[in-house]
């Protein structure tokens, strides 16, 4: 009778050690995955918290899943958009510029430099038309022999941007009180009007864009102890603004 074979403890139990490291690998590229998809949207609080919770587990040793949240950048973006106001106010500088030099030349050309002046503030272009330029004394209405010289600043007003505008009046200290005019306020409101008014015939120019105001004498730029201090102050001023939002 022929003899069983023995089997042998090998045969009986196969060395399993190897399923340990490879679950461990399945595991750790499981992990893995999980990690490079959540970095994909980029958001550093939850993969902190996935990191930590990986730690956790695989605890001994240094892991892949370390990971340090760097600081946060914080953005003053309150100073960005200041960076941003002073280059445009800068750009509204120099284009105002430019616009003064022309004015300027217009007047050098028709030898109106005692008429008219131009003055370059932070509040804009400042076109300054002497009374004895446009008015009668005690007159708010434009002489007919000027009108066309009103005409022409007009077209020097045409700009791209369009700008506001601020037609100002302004007078001596010297009391007005007739039939046509109260006060002084009065007569600088209607100097003020009537010109806009002659400008605004030019359709190029945005009625929108202008305004007119009376500051009577309240505003001098000279003494008005004497009568070449009194005459300066007699006069309206064209304001042309920069293109930037205005202090309130």
């Amino acid at each position: 009778m022929a003899r069983r074979k023995r089997k042998s403890k090998h045969d009986e139990h196969m060395d399993e050690s190897w399923l340990v490291p490879y679950a461990d690998i399945l595991t750790l590229l499981l992990a893995l995955f999980i990690v490079l998809f959540a970095a994909s949207n980029v958001d550093a609080q939850k993969f902190q918290k996935l990191a930590s919770s990986f730690n956790n587990v695989f605890k001994g040793g240094t892991s892949f899943l370390d990971y340090e949240s760097p600081e946060p950048v914080e953005i003053d973006n309150a100073a960005i958009e200041k960076d941003k106001e002073k280059e445009r106010e800068k750009q509204e500088q120099e284009e105002l510029k430019e616009l003064q030099k022309k004015i300027n030349g217009y007047i050098t050309e028709n030898g109106l430099d005692l008429s008219l002046k131009t003055r370059l503030a932070d509040e804009g272009l400042l076109v300054t038309i002497q009374d004895g330029a446009f008015f009668n004394p005690g007159k708010a209405d434009v002489r007919p022999e000027d009108v066309k010289l009103a005409r022409e600043i007009s077209e020097l007003l045409v700009m791209n941007p369009p700008r506001n505008i601020i037609v100002s009046g302004h007078t001596d200290t010297v009391p007005m009180n007739n039939r046509e005019f109260k006060s002084n306020w009065h007569l600088s409101v209607m100097r003020a009007v009537n010109f806009m008014s002659i400008l605004l015939e030019n359709e190029k120019l945005d009625p929108r864009r202008f305004s007119a105001r009376g500051l009577g004498e309240y505003e001098p730029v000279a003494t008005n102890d004497t009568p070449e201090g009194r005459k300066l102050n007699r006069r309206v001023e064209v304001l042309i603004q920069p293109n930037i939002e205005q202090p309130k």
